[in-house]
């Protein structure tokens, strides 16, 4: 079970690590084979299905996000906490987003899933 304390934690960094454009340690909150699904693989990784397994699969497409977005800046609204999720509600590049992470028992990202208005 997943406490407040520590999603507000995990919420806290992961909006200071994507603001600090740091891809390192941005990637440090998962695991090396995380699976992340989001509707803008299939634009920007040209993976039709939207999902990528493995942080260098995954490296290599926000490395491409961060370099057509340099002024990339995220407002946390909201995190929301589930038994093993948490869902991170914020103002992205693009308008309001919303993104589930599920945690392996180390607290890691194991999945994450992006969703967008």
């Amino acid at each position: 079970m997943l406490s407040k304390d520590f999603a507000d934690h995990f919420a806290a960094e992961w909006i200071d690590a994507w603001n600090s454009h740091d891809l390192d340690r941005i990637l440090s909150h998962y695991t090396d084979d995380f699976e992340m699904s989001s509707p803008y693989i299939a634009q920007i990784a040209g993976e039709l299905s939207g999902i990528l397994k493995g942080k260098e699969s995954v490296r290599a497409y926000w490395a491409k996000a961060l370099q057509l977005n340099p002024t990339l800046h995220f407002e946390l609204v909201s995190t929301l906490v589930g038994a093993e999720s948490i869902t991170l509600y914020y103002q992205g590049a693009r308008g309001m987003a919303a993104e589930v992470f599920f945690f392996d028992p180390s607290h890691r990202v194991s999945k994450a899933c992006a969703h967008y208005m």
